[in-house]
Parts: C-alpha cells; structure tokens; sequence
C-alpha cells in the first residue's frame, strides 16, 4: 500500500518548530513507518524543483512554519498549497506572524537600516546591502525580496488547520499527524490543540486568590520567584488567562510565566487585547495618576502582549508591495 506523502517547510522562522519533528525522538519512527517524507529540505536532500515536478494535490499533508517575509516565502507557499491536499500553518509564526512579525512596527527601510548600518558589531563603510540582482565576472544571482510587512500564512494561501506554539510540542505534532492519518479531523479552520485557556490546566491554579489585585507589575528578573504560588499573584505578567493551553504549561513548569506562544482560544478575537484588558482589571487602585504609574512599568508593552501575534492582531497593517 502507497504510503501517505508528507512534506515540512521552513519560511521566516527560527527553526525550532523543525526541532519539534526531531523531538519525537524514537516516535519519528512511527511516523516515518506510516508516511513518505517527500519534501524536508531542513533534514534532507530535496529541492524546489522536486516539489514542481509533482502533480498537484499529491501531497497529503504539509507542514509549513515561519512566516511570509520575502518573495521565495510567498512562492514556496503558493507551490506547497497548490501541491497538498491538506496546508498546516506549523507554529506561532505561521499561525499568528510571531516574533518575526515584531518588525512590523518599523518599516522595511529603517529595518535594512539598523542591520546594515547601525549595528554596533558592523563594519559597512560602503553601505552594501543586499540587492536583488547581482553580477560578478559573468555571473549572475537573484536574491529574495524583503517585502514591507510580515504576514502569516493564511494572510498568502489558504490553510486548512492550525497547531500552535513556539514551537509546537512533539506531542501535539503526532496527534496531528495521527489526526491525519485516521480522517478524525475537525471541520477545517480549526486550531489542533485544546479549546481552554492556559490557567485551567496550569499546575499552580489553585493558588490563584479569588479576587487578584496587583500594586505593581514586575519582571521575571526582578522577582524571587515563589515555584508555587501563581505567577500572576507575584505581579509577575503571565499571559495564562489570555493563552491557549495544550502546551503541557512547560514554561510555568520552568518557573517563568506564560509569553503566550499558543495564541487565543476560539473565544477570543485579538489575544493582545485580551492580555492588557485581563491585566488593566487587576490594578487595585481608583487613583488615576496611580493607575497610570502602575501600568507605565511595563516595558515594551506591544512586545509584551503582541509577541507572537502582532500581523495576526487587529492592529495589523497592509503589506506594501516591494
């Protein structure tokens, strides 16, 4: 029996979500027992030009992490969609923009800016930036695009199902593959992981008082942190109650609060917004003054709440083509 084709790609990512697949530790054996990788170019030796070659909708499922960035990422995920039966948006990125979409607060020059000129470990006297057509003793190269804005993934193509995370857990990765492989799937447009937020099966809940109200936000480095009391209760910003769960609370686990990598529940429209509202209610002062210098110590409040999602938020922006 012909074994079902799957394929990974890897666009504007850190590469963690490839660490989940390798993660799997001895169940990649399982998994390499049940499919055909047939693209995986991170691991394995395929090329673009072997995707093409393919007819159209003979992949059964791809996996695709990192965001839209350049020009290749855009094509790749035109050429992926066009050749699965089945696009996973893999990961934060994907998903919701992630941390590469944090660029999205400054625009493409002043991006190109920072890194070439003013960056205090560089050396370009010449200002050389990389451009898209180059040429060199009768040789030519093309270069990708960086286009103005970060998208995620189904702001390009159309996706068919979710998992979430930074990265997504080994875990969650082989129940959406064993999903796959039985048909047990959701309707489409639906995210792989539990519908609830992060504080229901956080391992420090029940020392959650009933009524939480904070003085002061705090930092992970400026706390002694208490390893079992709640993490909000210490003023620290954990953004549990606006998160997704399904991560197995790795992070709380570790001691350190919830960044808010899994994104919203189905329930919530904007999980940034969500986060600043949750915690804004917890400020136990009617003082306006006061309740401004309670909530001016949080630093990098967009970093904060919009981590991984800011291209995926309402406060998004449209791309401007290059």
């Amino acid at each position: 029996m012909t074994k079902p084709k799957v394929a990974f790609y890897w666009c504007a990512a850190c590469g963690g979500c490839e660490e989940t697949v390798v993660d799997l530790a001895e169940q990649i054996l399982d998994v390499v027992a049940a499919v055909d990788i047939v693209f995986w170019p991170v691991a394995l030796d395929f090329k673009r030009k072997d995707v093409e070659a393919m007819p159209d909708k003979s992949i059964a499922a791809c996996f695709l992490n990192g965001a839209i960035r350049t020009t290749e990422q855009e094509e790749m995920a035109h050429l992926l969609r066009r050749k699965s039966q089945t696009l996973l948006a893999f990961g934060s990125c994907a998903q919701l923009g992630g941390i590469p979409g944090l660029a999205n607060l400054w625009q493409r020059e002043s991006v190109l800016e920072r890194v070439y000129q003013e960056c205090p470990s560089n050396v370009n006297l010449d200002g050389v930036r990389p451009s898209r057509q180059y040429r060199d003793n009768g040789h030519s190269v093309t270069l990708p695009t960086l286009f103005d804005t970060v998208l995620t993934l189904d702001q390009v193509v159309d996706v068919d199902y979710y998992v979430p995370g930074c990265p997504p857990t080994p875990k969650l990765l082989l129940e959406a593959v064993q999903a796959l492989l039985g048909g047990n799937l959701p309707p489409k447009g639906a995210v792989l992981a539990p519908d609830h937020a992060l504080c229901e099966e956080c391992p420090r809940k029940d020392t959650r008082p009933d009524k939480l109200m904070l003085t002061e936000f705090k930092r992970p480095h400026e706390a002694l942190i208490d390893e079992e009391k709640c993490l909000m209760a210490q003023g620290l910003l954990c953004m549990g109650p606006a998160t997704r769960g399904g991560c197995e609370a790795l992070c709380v686990k570790g001691n350190m609060p919830c960044t808010g990598c899994f994104g919203p529940t189905s329930r919530v429209k904007d999980s940034g917004a969500k986060a600043l509202s949750a915690f804004a209610s917890l400020v136990n002062s009617n003082d306006e003054k006061e309740i401004a210098g309670i909530l001016g110590n949080i630093a990098d409040p967009v970093g904060t709440f919009y981590r991984y999602s800011l291209p995926s938020s309402l406060l998004r922006r449209k791309r401007v083509e290059a």
